[in-house]
């Protein structure tokens, strides 16, 4: 049986709309469709249409957002203009994929959860890192228990970059924390688990022009105690981890999102702990021990048994809205990876 595809209208042909959104639609062409584009730059509609001849350039957002022939608008425009146009796109009737930051500040977010309510089941966030095959990978070891209980998790993006587009500009909401800061932060989120209890924040512009932040460092607090440690920074001359996961029984490290590697002590011939001494030790004896630690150790490269990868976003749109899976990514927490970023942002300016 022949599979009804889902019309997709771009709202925004740029870096996003053209370099993500269009190749990542290509990669289901059973499921999905680009049916319409619009943009406030002509050239790049019609090089979309020459590319996809089913497509039609619309002029009008209005006019697309009125036509039979698309069924969700991506939000792929600049950042300041994603509510108002996720809000539009709702009230018009038509199912929303809104790109991040959903909002410039959690104040308009909360006026995209209220547009959200009045038309349920019809907003979709763009939390595709979601599905990236390392926090895939790095979940799935947490949660198999080898590390014990993890109290403590470091996300890094690290490098050195000379930066000079809108999105190095406060007022079009520019800056790390917006850019990278969505994706990590609902990776923090997923891995603490919890209400967040407290947030302590640093923002600072190093490497690139304008005047927002390129540099900023979290840390995270989850009400069960767990504390993530974020840095996403455009000034880092050196790379560091990209993961490192602390636990009581092992830890997990990685360099780059192909090998993660994990040390954890091997329960059934590691002895336990000597009991604590209060009494003044031997003027040669040692501070601490490992004598009594077996470890296993072991390089894993990249491959969940979830088989996600970041570009499986899109798969999931289409089995939400015409199959009636539940969408992996809730608006709810999307919503709140808004309001975390708000405390980030908040604490920094303190």
């Amino acid at each position: 049986m022949k599979m009804e595809k889902l019309k997709i209208g771009i709202w925004g042909i740029g870096r996003a709309g053209w370099g993500m959104h269009r190749k990542e639609i290509a990669m289901f062409p059973e499921m999905l469709e680009i049916t319409g584009c619009c943009d406030i730059i002509p050239e790049r509609m019609e090089r979309l249409c020459a590319e996809l001849p089913g497509c039609k350039a619309y002029a009008d957002i209005d006019e697309m957002i009125a036509s039979e022939d698309v069924d969700v608008i991506t939000i792929a425009t600049r950042s300041p203009d994603h509510v108002s146009g996720a809000v539009r796109a709702l009230e018009g009737g038509k199912y929303v994929f809104i790109e991040k930051p959903i909002g410039l500040n959690y104040e308009e977010v909360k006026i995209l959860a209220a547009a959200s309510a009045a038309h349920p089941g019809k907003l979709f966030c763009r939390q595709n890192r979601r599905f990236e095959a390392a926090f895939q990978h790095v979940k799935e070891i947490i949660d198999s228990g080898v590390l014990g209980e993890v109290y403590h998790i470091k996300l890094n993006r690290l490098g050195y970059t000379q930066r000079w587009d809108w999105q190095t500009f406060t007022e079009y909401g520019g800056g790390q924390l917006n850019n990278w800061g969505p994706h990590l932060i609902d990776h923090a989120l997923q891995f603490i688990n919890a209400p967040v209890k407290s947030v302590w924040s640093d923002m600072r512009k190093i490497a690139a022009s304008g005047d927002a932040e390129d540099h900023v460092k979290a840390i995270i607090r989850g009400e069960n105690d767990v504390t993530v440690d974020i840095e996403i920074s455009g000034g880092a001359a050196l790379p560091g981890q990209v993961y490192a996961v602390y636990g009581t029984r092992g830890a997990l490290t990685a360099m780059d999102e192909k090998t993660l590697k994990v040390r954890y002590l091997d329960l059934e011939k590691t002895l336990p702990a000597p009991a604590a001494d209060r009494e003044t030790p031997d003027m040669e004896s040692s501070f601490s021990s490992g004598k009594n630690l077996v470890w296993i150790e072991k390089d894993i490269p990249v491959a969940p048994e979830s088989g996600a990868t970041v570009n499986d976003i899109y798969k999931h749109l289409y089995l939400a809205i015409k199959e009636g899976v539940e969408f992996p990514v809730r608006n709810e927490e999307a919503f709140e990876v808004a309001r975390v970023t708000q405390m980030i942002r908040d604490a920094a300016n303190r």
